[in-house]
């Protein structure tokens, strides 16, 4: 179940996250239908909807080719209901799927950190224990890439260097961003938070004093 479910139906979060991967796009009813895997019918009637609410608009057909839609960019809530679309069906939600069922073990924490006018998605990974195998990371990607239609640029690091971002690091401006949005947060997968090395040194003394005693 989507965030937006409440807002919107599902066929509407379909065409959106269509129209929206590429806001510059003209798409006729039938693109629209074979891209959303939906009856032709039922998208002329929710583009019907979409067009008169203002999210859309109509272009006129040229010749003899079909009248297509696009996205309308002077509708009065595009901004919000774009950013709706990003963090929850047309990027956020596909992409915590993704990490929390491929990289539980290794993803401790991720961000949806935004997207540009050219709708691509910037995504912050952190690593706990174990880093996520990069060719696998980067296959993942691409084929989720395919089906949002989206570019995805994806920064991962370990849990420590995530720990050591100053306000000076681009990172950091954009995880403070209206538009990043936390996908995975700690404890949401089997991750585990990395071994501080003076942990490891205060174990070895403890294992150290067990097997010699106490020194005079």
């Amino acid at each position: 179940m989507s965030a937006a479910d409440f807002l919107l139906a599902p066929e509407v979060q379909k065409l959106l996250r269509i129209a929206y991967a590429a806001p510059g796009q003209r798409f006729s009813t039938s693109e629209l239908a074979q891209r959303a895997k939906l009856d032709a019918d039922d998208v002329s009637r929710t583009l019907e909807h979409l067009v008169k609410s203002g999210i859309l608009k109509w272009n006129k057909p040229k010749s003899d080719l079909p009248a297509t839609v696009e996205v309308d960019r002077s509708f009065v809530f595009h901004d919000e209901l774009r950013s709706i679309a990003l963090k929850s069906f047309a990027a956020a939600e596909p992409i915590r799927a993704m990490l929390r069922s491929r990289f539980k073990e290794s993803v401790l924490r991720a961000f949806v950190l935004g997207e540009d006018e050219d709708a691509r998605v910037e995504v912050l990974i952190v690593h706990g224990q174990s880093m996520p195998d990069e060719a696998e990371m980067t296959i993942a990607c691409e084929k989720l890439s395919k089906t949002l239609g989206r570019h995805l640029e994806v920064h991962v690091m370990s849990n420590a260097k995530f720990s050591r971002l100053t306000s000076r690091d681009a990172l950091t401006a954009k995880l403070a961003a209206d538009s990043a949005h936390e996908i995975v947060a700690l404890g949401d997968t089997k991750a585990k938070l990395p071994v501080e090395r003076a942990g490891l040194i205060q174990s070895a003394a403890r294992k150290l004093a067990t097997l010699y005693g106490p020194t005079a």
